[in-house]
């Protein structure tokens, strides 16, 4: 029978929450809710092995580590109020300790949207379980209703989010050292994700980690030593650079619904275990590997160079060069940069039956969705080429980066002035729009201050420039302002999809 208990905090505070006979349990942690359900209270499975180390651990995730804690208020370096709350939404992250009755930890509950409710399914009842990312990304789909899906660009969004995540631990001098489907949190319908299980975070060199990491996203040198005494100094132990391996099979498997390295080849006939272990570990071979196609299954019909070039060399750095070689693997920040860059040349298909309603459209002379084969409708293809200044000669300009449009595609500060990143302390109001009226195309000003028309007048608020195949304005007076170049391209038929 369900009564209600209290704790006593570290900070001096109390807590109530509600005993239940059957708490949910993990591998190291069993949970209690708090009356109304928004924070969990959680105990060791094992209190007696819980030492002085570990205590300190998870007292410097709580303070001079944790993202989600203004700097001034005892969180890490750098964190300012609006930072801190950004990445509250990005992680499950501890808030106190449990001093009495015994040791044990307290956080939020996880969001209502990364529980399944009762339509998730027409086969199973998972109501109130939580959305684990293989639910998402295996053979488990077939079992969830199509509305709790997304689509691939939701995949895109949510493969952003944990990069940048995952970049804000690093940068904080942490690893999660147990990166996986299991503690990454994921809604596709809004494309949001959540990190959870912080309290086994690494810090290098003062608090090693206590897990190896989970089947599938364990780092193949971890994987390939882990045999060894842990006092070996060939033993590699998770740290950042094994994190970055698990950050890429999880994006892969977002995009691509499948894991990179789990293909068709055998590479031990003695036992499962041992074609796992070596699959997976020193031996593994990227599905997708350029040179060689031993491992990959004949049923692939798309894959990284459907994603654009950009995504396609981070990939191919991840699980080729960087797969046996961890100081070769693209960092978080790499990641969220290259899909940063991506997202702007999201179009959507034409096919209202598409599953994946979106595509990277990189090759403006070839618009063919790869997931379905069809070809875009659009009469032209419309592309902004964003042209910054060579620092330190003027008039000169590179190409920075390209933006898709279509009908009311925004623009926000970072498509019109150089070196403006869209992290979590970016501007993000809107600046200006495109709208087609008539067959005929028009950048509207929003709120962009600078704004030049070809000619070089300002083009105040609320006031548009007609755009032209090859027509080129500045997006800004600042010294940093863009270039921009319009290129409109006849859609004629004819051509394929980029298939293997």
């Amino acid at each position: 029978m369900n009564r209600i208990a209290e704790c006593k905090l570290a900070s001096g505070k109390k807590l109530s929450y509600v005993i239940t006979d059957n708490p949910p349990r993990g591998g190291m942690k069993y949970t209690y809710f708090t009356p109304d359900r928004s924070y969990v209270v959680q105990f060791f499975n094992e209190p007696h092995k819980i030492d002085y180390n570990m205590r300190s651990r998870i007292e410097a995730i709580i303070g001079r580590y944790n993202p989600t804690l203004p700097e001034k208020a005892g969180g890490a370096i750098g964190n300012d109020e609006k930072i801190a709350d950004y990445f509250k939404e990005r992680f499950c992250w501890l808030t106190d300790i449990v001093v009495e009755p015994e040791f044990g930890i307290v956080s939020p509950a996880y969001p209502l949207n990364f529980f399944f409710d009762g339509n998730a399914s027409q086969f199973l009842d998972l109501n109130g379980k939580d959305k684990k990312s293989n639910w998402f990304t295996s053979s488990n789909r077939r079992f969830l209703n199509r509305s709790e899906l997304g689509d691939f660009r939701s995949m895109i969004q949510m493969s952003l989010l944990l990069s940048r995540s995952i970049r804000r631990l690093h940068q904080a001098g942490l690893a999660h050292s147990d990166l996986s489907n299991n503690n990454v949190l994921i809604d596709p319908r809004t494309g949001n994700c959540v990190v959870i299980d912080i309290d086994s975070l690494v810090v290098p060199g003062i608090y090693p980690p206590e897990v190896a990491g989970t089947r599938g996203y364990i780092a193949p040198e971890v994987l390939s030593t882990m045999e060894l005494d842990r006092n070996d100094p060939r033993r590699v132990i998770p740290s950042s650079s094994t994190d970055l391996h698990a950050l890429a099979v999880l994006i892969y498997e977002y995009l691509f619904n499948r894991h990179p390295l789990m293909g068709p080849k055998i590479f031990s006939s003695e036992s499962a275990e041992k074609d796992d272990f070596l699959g997976l570990g020193e031996m593994a071979l990227f599905t997708e590997h350029p040179t060689d196609a031993s491992n990959r299954p004949n049923s692939y019909r798309w894959g990284i160079r459907d994603l654009g070039p950009i995504l396609e060399k981070l990939f191919l750095r991840a699980f080729v060069d960087g797969l046996h070689n961890p100081y070769m693997r693209p960092s978080a920040m790499e990641w969220e940069r290259g899909l940063v860059t991506t997202w702007d040349l999201l179009h959507k298909c034409s096919n209202p039956d598409c599953s994946k309603r979106w595509f990277v459209l990189y090759d403006v002379q070839n618009p063919v969705c790869p997931f379905c084969q069809t070809r875009a409708s659009d009469k032209n293809i419309v592309r902004f080429h964003l042209n910054s200044e060579i620092r330190g000669h003027q008039g000169q300009w590179r190409q920075y980066s390209e933006l898709d449009i279509v009908n009311n595609t925004p623009l926000f500060k970072w498509h019109m002035i150089s070196g403006i990143f869209p992290d979590e302390k970016s501007d993000k109001s809107l600046q200006a729009y495109v709208c087609c009226h008539n067959d005929k195309w028009y950048l509207i000003n929003s709120d962009a201050s600078g704004l030049l028309s070809p000619k070089g007048n300002p083009v105040p608020a609320g006031q548009a420039i007609h755009l032209q195949d090859n027509t080129v304005f500045r997006a800004s007076r600042e010294d940093r302002g863009m270039l921009i170049r319009v290129k409109i391209t006849p859609n004629i038929p004819g051509g394929t999809a980029g298939l293997f």
